[in-house]
């Protein structure tokens, strides 16, 4: 696997699927989430709609992921995965790791092979930048997947820092 990283816009981005920090409701937000829901349109949030009123009628669990069509966006999917809120008297670690795990196993039933990742709990949800980027590194690197082309697509200069660091730490794959 191939792992990239891109200062941008995620809902930009060419691939096959687009992982959403969502909130766990899947009706939109702020961040990340609300900036997917406004990119694909109406689309999305009718299949979340579907989704609400069938599977996850209280909403998507924290650390699990679920898909739904990209509506107007380049990409073909996008993979909802709700990220937990930081705690320092908490280790939830282990809940972050699971949304990419659960992201890349959500991509591999679709059949997509590039996915563009977000720094999931590392904006409103106040993970701190550098472990987020830690924790989302490692665990798309150890994670078994046939996505080849794995891309996290950061929005400001010091969260793509925070990757790149993360990136070089790692060492090669």
């Amino acid at each position: 696997m191939r792992i990239s990283l891109v200062q941008g816009d995620i809902t930009r981005q060419r691939v096959d699927a687009v992982v959403n920090a969502a909130n766990s409701s899947l009706l939109g937000g702020g961040g990340v989430d609300g900036a997917i829901h406004r990119a694909g349109g109406p689309e999305i949030l009718d299949e979340c709609r579907k989704l609400r009123a069938s599977h996850y009628g209280g909403g998507l669990p924290t650390g699990q992921a679920v898909a739904t069509t990209a509506g107007r966006m380049p990409a073909r999917w996008v993979i909802h995965t709700v990220g937990p809120v930081y705690s320092a008297s908490e280790d939830r670690s282990g809940q972050l790791a699971s949304c990419y795990r659960e992201a890349l196993r959500v991509a591999d039933e679709l059949g997509a092979v590039s996915v563009a990742f977000p720094a999931v709990s590392a904006g409103i949800y106040g993970w701190p930048v550098d472990d987020a980027a830690r924790i989302a590194v490692g665990t798309v690197r150890a994670t078994p997947t046939n996505v080849a082309d794995a891309r996290f697509v950061l929005f400001t200069a010091d969260v793509y820092a925070a990757f790149e660091r993360a990136v070089a730490s790692a060492g090669p794959a």
